[in-house]
Parts: C-alpha cells; structure tokens; sequence
C-alpha cells in the first residue's frame, strides 16, 4: 500500500486547471498547424491562424486562452493499492479546484439550482470526476476544463439496432451539421458506443482526453473515426463557421459491449480550444 497525502492532490489539481487554461496542449496546436496547412479556403486558413495566434499571446501574457474556463471535469486513474491520507480524495479534488481557480484568476461558471435560482458557486465547484480503480500504486488526475458552448451542443440517442454503423455515422453528421458554429470549430468529437445510456456519456467525454487523432486500437473502430471525419468536413462548417474543409479535427470513439436489444450512442463534442492535462502521483 502506498500513501498519497491529499494536500499533494490538492496542490496537482490546482496546478492542472491553471496550466491548462493557459497553455494549449501540444497535440492540439499541432494539428490546428496541419489543418491550416491543407485548408482550401482562404477564409478558414485565415481563421485558423488566428486561433493560433490566440494560443501564443495566452501562453505568453498568462491570460486564459478563452474567457469561457469550463466546467472543471477530472478524470481518476486510482491504483488499488494507492490510500489517500489526511482527507477525502473527493473533497481534495474539489478543493484543487477552488484553489485553481482563484489564484488564476479563471471564470467560475458553476450554478446551484440549475433548473430555477442558477445561483454561481464562486468557486466553480463541485467538479465533474470520474473514477477508475486500477491495478497498481499510482494515482493518474487528468483534467478538462470543459466549455458550455460545446457542451451544449452533446446529444444521447438509443439506436434501432437495425440502423447500425450507418446510423452512427448519419446521427453524428447530422447532430454536427444542426450544431453549425456553436461548439467553436474546428471540433473535436468524443463518441461513446454501447455499454448503457450513462457509460455511453461516460465513454464519450473519456474520449476527449486521447490526444488528437490517436486512433482506436481496433482497426474497425479506426476506420468508423476515419470514415465519419470525412463525412464532417465534407459539411463545409470550417472553422468557427467560416467555411472550408476543416469543421473537425478529430473522432475518437470508445466502445463497450451492450445489451443484444441495446444500442446507446452518446455524442461530447469539444471545440477548437481542447484543453486538458494530466499528472500522476
């Protein structure tokens, strides 16, 4: 059994959410390089470039690279063999949180009551964490700080089996095509298939973590991500809604087995400032 101090989890997550509303991850800014590279249009390669210069002044004059600094969603990796000292490993995550956010100086967008008094927590508390116990001794925290726009712009569905893999592809392309320049593209898309209607929410947002246009280990569900990112910038969105080949950057698709009269799709869309982070303790 190894012991992890919760003051150290507090400490890494606060660290987590301001680098990452501040710094856009690698893997991100290198295919928003590509994609101005072979973008067709003028219009989009001129957007683009601007998304990029975006991402230079943040880094450079510490100011976040949107105003809208997310929900803060964290993802554990717990070892089973891991035991948190000192206080509540959730209660330190959110504390992480509060933290982060003050001393960034980061938006805190988080409202109780959300259906009548929607009143801000001011701290942008609670977080949305999802927990894996894992073999080993280390504890893995990777954060997103997920914005509304994108958010929004999610969608479930329960597929009639009949429709399978066609239906997958049109109800994406579709739900992409409905949402235009809302969610802030060029996109990235998490698709979460099978499981129940919660896993497939729950696989669709763990999706989003992968870098940029890291293929699924299973060849056909590489060639599904291939096949509907083709179909999504054949739409001609483009970034922020300007037009051109790029409405999308990546699909990443995670998949569980399902019920045989079962087909939950779940669709999390991120857009272009597809921030995230991770540290393990």
């Amino acid at each position: 059994m190894r012991d992890i101090d919760s003051k150290k989890i507090i400490e890494t997550v606060s660290n987590l959410f301001q680098d990452a509303c501040l710094y856009l991850p690698k893997d991100v800014l290198a295919a928003l390089k590509e994609a101005r590279e072979k973008e067709e249009s003028p219009a989009a390669r001129d957007v683009l470039a601007q998304i990029i210069k975006n991402t230079e002044i943040a880094g450079k004059e510490k100011i976040p690279l949107c105003q809208d600094t997310g929900a803060a969603v964290v993802l554990l990796e717990l070892g089973q063999d891991v035991h948190v000292t000192g206080g509540d490993l959730y209660a330190a995550v959110n504390e992480g949180v509060r933290r982060g956010y003050e001393k960034g100086y980061l938006r805190k967008s988080m409202v109780n009551q959300p259906f009548s008094a929607r009143v801000n927590t001011k701290d942008n508390t609670p977080a949305i964490i999802h927990a894996d116990i894992v073999p080993g001794d280390r504890l893995k925290i990777s954060v997103m700080p997920k914005g509304g726009g994108s958010e929004n712009c999610s969608r479930l569905t329960v597929m009639p089996l009949a429709k399978g893999r066609r239906g997958i592809i049109d109800f994406v392309v579709n739900l992409v095509d409905e949402s235009g320049s809302n969610p802030c593209p060029p996109v990235i898309i998490g698709l979460g298939i099978g499981g129940t209607t919660d896993k497939a929410m729950a696989l669709a947002k763990k999706a989003l973590f992968r870098g940029v246009g890291e293929p699924n280990q299973d060849p056909e569900v590489a060639e599904l991500e291939k096949e509907i990112l083709r179909h999504v910038n054949n739409l001609g969105i483009g970034p922020m809604g300007y037009g051109g080949r790029t409405t999308a950057l990546a699909v990443h698709i995670e998949t569980f087995p399902a019920h045989i009269a079962s087909l939950p799709v779940a669709v999390n869309i991120q857009c272009w400032c597809a921030r995230h982070n991770e540290a393990t303790l």
